[in-house]
C-alpha cells in the first residue's frame, strides 16, 4: 500500500536498463489485486463520460464496508491488537509498532532512506537514478508513543477511514481490508490508556497570535483558517532536518480529532518528552501559552473543506495503444513492484501477487504481457478470472480500481473496490485513459 528494492535488485542485475528504472519509479502501495471484486458480481461504476458523481454507484456516500461491520462490545482486545498489527504488517512501513523489526527485504521505507543516504548497495549510477524518485517516499511517521498522544476513538476511525493528514507527504495511510472489530483491537493496543477530554481553558485569540509569532506556519498548514505565518529558519537547523519536519508536519485542522485537550497541552510544552523521535522542535512556552494555543486549535471556527474536483473519465483514445506503452507509462511506473514476477523477486511477487498487508494472494502479475493476461485469483472460488472483466456498467475491473482511488482521495467510500495505487496519489485521468483505451482495444501487445 510495497517497494522492496532489495528484491527487485535481483531482476535489475539481469536487466539493468529496464529494471533499474522500474525500481526508481515504483510506488509504495500499488496492489490492485487486493482490491478487485469478483467479476461475476455486479460492479457498478462510471460510463464512458462519467464523473465522480456518477461513480456514486461504485462509491456510495455511506461509510466503507469495513466501517459498517457491527461494532464489537467492550473497549477492544489489546493483546489481539498486537497480533493484528503483525497480520497487517504495519512494521513494513512504520517504526515504533512494538513488533520485531521487519527484515530488510520487507521494510519499505528503510530501503528508500538507504537509497537517499547512499547506503544501499547498488551501482552508483543506479542509485543516482533511484534517489530523485524515492526521496519523497523515504518518510512516514513512526508509531512511537501513539498511546501518549491520540485518543483511541480517533485511531480506530483513522484505521478504517484514513484521510490525508500530512499534506506535504506523498504517501498516505492506505485503506486496508480491516474490519471495525480489528480496528478497535488495534486501537486498544496502540492506545492502552485513555485520557478524559476536557474543555480548553485558554484564550483562543492569544493562541492564534502565538502560532503566528512562533512561526508555526513554517511547517504546518491549518486548513480552514487564515494562513499561519512562518518564520526564517535558524541557521542552526540542518536543511535535511527541516525538510523532514515539514514533510511530517500534520495539518492542524485535524488536531481536535486526534488529541484530547490535556494531551495537546502536554505535547506543546515538550513534544520530545512525549515522543522522543518527533521532528517537532521544543518551543519555549509557559503553561498559559500552551493552554492558549490548545484552545485555538480546538475552538477555531473552520471553513468547510474545498469541494473535491470531480473526476472525469476520459473517452477512449482514437489512436492505437499497445501494451508496451501502457507498461512503460503505468504498469512499470506505478504497479510493477507489488504485482511482480516471483521468479525475479526472490519468490515473492509482492502484496498484489503473492499477498501482504493482510491481503490474500491474488496472483495478479503486471510485470509482463503474459502475466497480465493470466488474470487474477477469484476471492472466493480461487479460480482464475480476467482482471479486465466488466461489471454491469461496462467498466473493466482494473480500470474501476484506478478510478476508485480518486473517490477515496476525495473522502468518498468505494465499498469493496480498493482504490489503486494503494496509499498513493491517484493516477492522472490521462494515465487511466491510456489503460482504459488499451483494454477497450482488446489489449494489443
Amino acid at each position: 500500500m510495497t517497494y522492496r528494492i532489495s528484491r527487485a535488485w535481483a531482476r535489475v542485475r539481469r536487466t539493468e536498463g529496464k529494471g533499474a528504472l522500474v525500481l526508481a519509479a515504483a510506488l509504495l502501495f500499488a496492489s490492485i489485486g487486493a482490491a478487485c471484486k469478483d467479476p461475476k458480481k455486479d460492479l457498478p461504476g462510471p460510463g464512458p463520460s462519467a464523473t465522480s458523481s456518477t461513480l456514486a454507484s461504485a462509491a456510495p456516500s455511506s461509510a466503507p464496508a469495513a466501517a459498517q461491520d457491527p461494532a464489537p462490545t467492550g473497549k477492544g482486545d489489546a493483546v489481539h491488537g498486537k497480533v493484528l498489527m503483525a497480520k497487517y504488517e504495519c512494521n513494513r512501513c512504520h517504526d515504533g509498532t512494538g513488533l520485531e523489526a521487519a527484515t530488510p527485504d520487507k521494510q519499505c521505507v528503510h530501503c528508500h532512506t538507504d537509497i537517499v543516504d547512499g547506503k544501499f548497495k547498488a551501482p552508483a549510477a543506479s542509485l543516482a537514478r533511484w534517489k530523485t524518485v524515492v526521496a519523497p517516499l523515504a518518510d512516514v511517521p513512526t508509531l512511537t508513543a501513539t498511546g501518549k498522544r491520540f485518543s483511541r476513538a480517533y485511531v480506530e476511525t483513522f484505521i478504517l477511514e484514513p484521510n490525508d493528514v500530512r499534506p506535504k507527504l506523498v504517501p498516505s495511510m492506505p485503506r486496508l481490508g480491516i474490519t471495525r472489530a480489528d480496528a478497535r483491537d488495534i486501537a486498544a493496543y496502540l492506545v492502552p490508556e485513555e485520557v478524559s477530554d476536557a474543555k480548553p481553558t485558554g484564550d483562543a485569540s492569544r493562541g492564534r497570535a502565538l502560532l503566528d509569532t512562533k512561526g508555526c506556519g513554517s511547517c504546518h498548514a491549518f486548513t480552514g483558517v487564515a494562513a499561519l505565518q512562518g518564520s526564517a529558519i535558524p541557521v542552526t537547523v540542518e536543511q535535511k532536518t527541516m525538510a523532514r519536519a515539514q514533510l511530517l508536519a500534520p495539518d492542524l485542522r485535524y488536531t481536535r480529532d486526534r488529541y484530547p485537550v490535556p494531551r495537546i497541552v502536554e505535547w506543546l510544552k515538550d513534544p520530545k518528552k512525549v515522543k522522543p523521535d518527533t521532528t517537532m522542535p521544543s518551543i519555549p512556552l509557559t503553561p498559559a501559552e500552551a493552554a492558549d494555543i490548545a484552545t485555538y486549535l480546538v475552538a477555531a471556527e473552520l471553513a468547510p473543506l474545498p469541494t473535491p474536483v470531480a473526476f472525469v473519465r476520459l473517452p477512449a483514445l482514437e489512436r492505437k495503444v499497445t501494451f508496451e506503452e501502457v507498461d512503460k507509462k503505468v504498469f512499470h511506473k506505478t504497479c510493477w513492484h507489488c504485482h511482480a514476477e516471483p521468479d525475479f523477486s526472490i519468490g515473492d511477487g509482492g502484496p498484489g501477487n503473492s499477498g501482504g498487508f493482510g491481503f490474500k494472494a491474488r496472483g495478479l502479475n503486471l510485470a509482463s504481457y503474459e502475466g497480465v493476461s493470466a488474470g487474477i485469483l477469484d476471492k472466493k472460488a480461487g479460480d482464475r478470472v480476467s482482471a479486465f472483466a466488466k461489471g454491469a456498467d461496462g467498466v473493466p475491473m482494473l480500470v474501476k480500481a484506478l478510478i476508485a482511488r480518486h473517490s477515496e482521495a476525495s473522502g468518498a467510500s468505494t465499498g469493496d473496490v480498493r482504490g489503486m495505487p494503494l496509499g498513493m496519489p491517484p493516477l492522472s485521468a490521462e494515465d487511466i485513459q491510456l489503460v482504459d483505451t488499451w483494454v477497450t482495444q482488446g489489449r494489443p501487445k
